[in-house]
């Protein structure tokens, strides 16, 4: 519980967004559709990346 406080409410919506972006892009990729699935799946490291760039910009780096 401690480690979702620390987390942040913020942090911890786009954790979850991202663990369920992965688990729709492989039901897709394992059911056929595996173009669309290999998009859908580029889109969690991209949020992290953008994550991690605000937080950098905000903590003046």
């Amino acid at each position: 519980m401690n480690f979702i406080k620390k987390l942040g409410p913020s942090n911890l919506f786009m954790l979850v967004l991202c663990v369920l972006i992965i688990f729709v892009a492989e039901y897709l990729f394992v059911s056929g559709d595996q173009l669309h699935g290999i998009f859908i799946g580029l889109w969690a490291p991209t949020l992290l990346g953008i994550v991690i760039f605000i937080k950098q910009i905000k903590n003046g780096r």
